[in-house]
């Protein structure tokens, strides 16, 4: 089994990358052939500072490191030394519906929230089938809001193998239901982008100041509360056992 998945050198890593890709990851690397890239290609789309796309690079390959990966079980890599990964993305483009792109809810919901339109953001999941099928992957690790890029994957795929005969397998998510989405500290998916995320190697006081800002409701602190719609119960939940969440659930009940 080959697993494939990768991570935007965008800024620094947050428990939503942690507990949404990098774990998942470093758990599947003694399942089979396990193929991870620092996508900095990707990050292009919202960082376009060399110099900070370089050392942001290195950062993200030592705190992939530093979580768990095994060089010695996997391989770690850079998107952009791949070159033929972006020829791949060009000819996928040539089958690619627009309105197969139209309808990828991430573009959408990245527009919403204020990121400037432009073909590189639109086209992102064009990259992102091309960076899959390439390596013949089997397995991708992703968060839930990366589902429907691997669904267009298989479209692509498809596409590809009715043109120009059975060239690509087709690859299957892997998500993890308990952390299908790690919300950010203002309840949205925690995002480098959103500015909502807390790192997982940040400064302490950093990190207090963060954690202590995130959005609550106005219930009185002693009324009974929905812990299902909480943010703090929720990123509670990621890090405690499954008797110390049950006892949190009762004081919020």
């Amino acid at each position: 089994m080959r697993i494939l998945s990768g991570i935007q050198p965008s800024g620094g890593l947050h428990i939503g990358n942690y507990f949404g890709m990098m774990r998942p990851a470093v758990a599947l690397q003694a399942e089979g052939e396990a193929l991870y890239f620092v996508a900095n290609y990707h990050a292009l789309t919202s960082l376009r500072d060399p110099e900070m796309l370089r050392a942001n690079s290195r950062r993200v390959a030592l705190d992939f490191l530093a979580c768990g990966l095994d060089p010695e079980r996997a391989t770690l890599f850079r998107h952009s030394d791949v070159p033929q990964v972006t020829e791949l993305a060009w000819i996928l483009s040539t089958l690619a519906p627009v309105g197969l792109l139209e309808r990828a809810t991430s573009y959408k919901d990245k527009l919403a929230r204020g990121m400037s339109a432009n073909v590189g953001l639109f086209s992102y999941p064009i990259l992102m089938a091309a960076d899959i099928l390439i390596y013949d992957s089997d397995v991708v690790p992703v968060g839930k809001d990366q589902k429907q890029h691997i669904e267009i994957t298989r479209d692509l795929a498809v596409k590809m193998n009715e043109t120009y005969g059975q060239i690509f397998k087709l690859p299957e998510p892997r998500i993890q239901l308990e952390t299908e989405t790690v919300p950010g500290i203002d309840g949205q998916k925690m995002s480098k982008s959103y500015g909502n995320n807390i790192d997982i190697f940040g400064d302490e006081k950093e990190m207090r100041k963060r954690v202590m800002s995130i959005v609550t409701d106005s219930t009185p602190v002693d009324a009974p509360k929905d812990p299902a719609s909480s943010t703090i119960f929720k990123l509670y939940s990621l890090v405690a056992s499954k008797n110390e969440i049950a006892e949190m659930r009762e004081r919020f009940l």
